[in-house]
C-alpha cells in the first residue's frame, strides 16, 4: 500500500503542490485512493506472504519435519487457503460496497483538487492577473508568505468607480474566515485616480477636465474576492454514473434498463420510417385476393426525361433522409451497446477481487515451499514476476471486454484462466519435492551438457 500511495503522489503531485491545500485534504485524498488501491494491493500481498511464510517454514526446515511427521503439504497449506477464502469472502463484500464509496470520494475530490487553480496568487515581481477587476505586483514577500513589500495595485472600472493606481510600502495578505476573500492590509502608501469634473459633464464637451486625485493613507485594506480561486467541492452526484461507482444491484439494474431501451428502439424503428415512405406499399398475400393484377410499366417508363428526372431527385431525397435517420439511430444504439458492454465488464469484476486472491495464494505457497527462502530477498522478486504477468493480463483483458474485442466474463477472467494452471503445476511440483527452482541441478546439467558437446566436437 505504501508504494501504490506514493505512485499515487508521484502522478498527481503538480495537481497539489502550490495550491493551498489544508493538510485533511490531502489526507482525505489519500485515504480514499489508499481504499481504491485495495484492488491491486490485495492480491499482491496475498502472493507476497504466502511466498514468505512458506519459504520461511522451508528455509529452516520445518518443512521437513512435518512432512518427516507424515502431514502432507496439501494438509499444511489447508488452514492458511482456509484464512485466504474467509479474506476473499470479506474482499468481495468490500468490493461491491465500500470500493464504489471509494472510487466515488476519490474522483469527485481527485477532480476538485485538479481543477484548483494554484494558491500563488500573488508572485514576486509579476504583475498577477488572478482576481479579473485587478492587476497587482509585489516586489517581494518574507518567508511566512503573508509579509508583503513594495505592493502595486492596478483597479478596473468597477460598479462605475473610476479606476485607480494604489501604492504601498508593507502589507499583509490573508483568507477570511469562510475563505471568500483574499484580504490585504496595506500601510504607508498613496492612491492616485482620475474622473470627469461635474462641469465637464454637463457641457457634453467630448474631452471633459479630469480632476486628478491623489490620497495618502496610513493604512488601507482591500478585500479581494476569491470566487472561481478557493477550493470548491463539486457535488458528488455528477459522479455517480460511472460504473466504478456502482454495485452489483446498481449495474444489474443499469443492464436491464439498457437491454429494454435497445429491444424497444429496435421495434420502433419500422414504425419511424414509414412517415418517410410516401409511395405505394404492396399487401401480403391472402385469400382475399383470388387474382392479382399483372405488372404494368408504371410512370416511369409513360414520364419524359425530365418528370424521370424529377421522380429520382425525389427518390433519392428520401433515400438520404432515411440513411441519415438510421445513421443517427444507429450510432445512439452503438452508444448504448458500449455502455452495456462497460458494465458487463465491470460486473464481472467485482468476483474477480475475491477469486485473485486465492489464485494468487495457490501460486504463492508451493512457491515458497519450493524455492526454501524467505524474508524479503528472492520472494519478493518472484512475487512481483507473477504478479506484472497476472496485472498486465487482466489490464488487457478489461480493456478488451470494455472495447467489445472480447466477452466480458473473457475479458474480466482471463488473468484468473492463465494464473491458476500456473498454480496448479506448481502445487504439483511442490507435493512432489520437486526441485523446479534448484540453481544447482540447472548448473550440473549445462555443466554435463557442455562438457559432452567439447568431447564430440574433439
Amino acid at each position: 500500500m505504501f508504494v501504490l500511495l506514493m505512485l499515487f503522489l508521484w502522478k498527481y503531485i503538480d495537481d497539489l503542490i502550490g495550491k493551498g491545500f489544508e493538510w485533511y485534504v490531502i489526507a482525505e485524498l489519500m485515504l480514499y485512493a489508499s481504499a481504491t488501491n485495495v484492488a491491486m494491493a490485495l492480491p499482491l500481498s496475498v502472493l507476497l506472504s504466502s511466498i514468505m511464510t512458506y519459504g520461511n517454514l522451508g528455509e529452516n526446515y520445518e518443512l521437513v519435519a512435518i512432512k518427516s511427521a507424515g502431514i502432507s503439504l496439501t494438509r499444511a497449506v489447508a488452514p492458511m487457503l482456509l484464512v485466504v477464502i474467509a479474506l476473499s469472502i470479506g474482499a468481495f463484500f468490500f468490493s461491491d460496497n465500500m470500493l464504489p464509496r471509494a472510487y466515488l470520494k476519490y474522483y469527485s475530490l481527485l477532480y476538485d483538487a485538479r481543477q484548483q487553480k494554484s494558491a500563488n496568487f500573488l508572485p514576486e515581481g509579476v504583475f498577477s492577473n488572478s482576481f479579473p477587476d485587478y492587476t497587482i505586483r509585489v516586489d517581494k514577500k518574507d518567508k511566512d508568505g503573508q509579509t508583503l513589500h513594495g505592493i502595486t495595485i492596478y483597479a478596473k472600472t468597477i460598479a462605475n468607480n473610476p479606476p485607480y493606481v494604489l501604492k504601498a510600502k508593507t502589507g499583509r495578505m490573508y483568507r477570511s474566515n469562510d475563505n471568500r476573500y483574499l484580504i490585504i492590509e496595506m500601510e504607508d502608501g498613496v492612491r492616485y485616480s482620475e474622473q470627469a469634473s461635474q462641469r465637464g459633464e454637463m457641457n457634453f464637451n467630448p474631452n471633459p477636465r479630469q480632476v486628478f486625485r491623489r490620497e495618502r493613507f496610513k493604512k488601507a485594506q482591500n478585500k479581494l474576492d476569491l470566487k472561481g480561486l478557493a477550493f470548491t467541492r463539486t457535488s458528488e452526484k455528477d459522479w455517480t454514473g460511472g460504473f466504478p461507482m456502482m454495485n452489483l444491484r446498481q449495474l444489474k439494474d443499469y443492464m436491464q434498463h439498457t437491454n429494454k431501451s435497445l429491444d424497444s428502439a429496435a421495434r420502433a424503428n419500422l414504425g419511424l420510417i414509414n412517415v418517410y415512405i410516401k409511395f405505394f406499399s404492396l399487401p401480403l398475400k391472402s385469400e382475399n385476393f383470388k387474382t392479382y393484377i399483372k405488372y404494368k410499366k408504371g410512370v416511369m417508363a409513360e414520364s419524359n426525361n425530365l418528370t424521370k428526372a424529377n421522380y429520382i431527385t425525389v427518390a433519392l431525397g428520401e433515400a438520404r433522409s432515411i440513411h441519415d435517420f438510421l445513421k443517427q439511430r444507429d450510432l445512439a444504439r452503438q452508444d448504448q451497446i458500449k455502455n452495456f458492454r462497460s458494465a458487463f465488464a465491470q460486473y464481472q469484476v467485482k468476483f474477480t477481487l475475491s477469486v485473485s486472491c486465492i489464485a494468487l495464494f495457490l501460486i504463492g505457497a508451493p512457491m515458497g515451499a519450493i524455492i526454501r527462502k524467505g524474508g524479503l530477498g528472492l520472494p519478493v522478486v518472484i512475487s512481483v514476476i507473477f504478479f506484472l504477468i497476472f496485472y498486465i493480463v487482466k489490464t488487457i483483458g478489461e480493456k478488451a471486454a470494455h472495447e467489445g474485442s472480447m466477452s466480458g466474463i473473457m475479458g474480466a477472467w482471463i488473468s484468473i484462466f492463465v494464473i491458476t494452471p500456473i498454480g496448479m503445476f506448481l502445487s504439483y511440483k511442490a507435493a512432489t519435492d520437486s526441485a523446479l527452482f534448484d540453481i544447482e541441478i540447472y548448473r550440473r546439467f549445462f555443466e554435463s551438457f557442455f562438457s559432452r558437446f567439447k568431447k564430440s566436437k574433439v
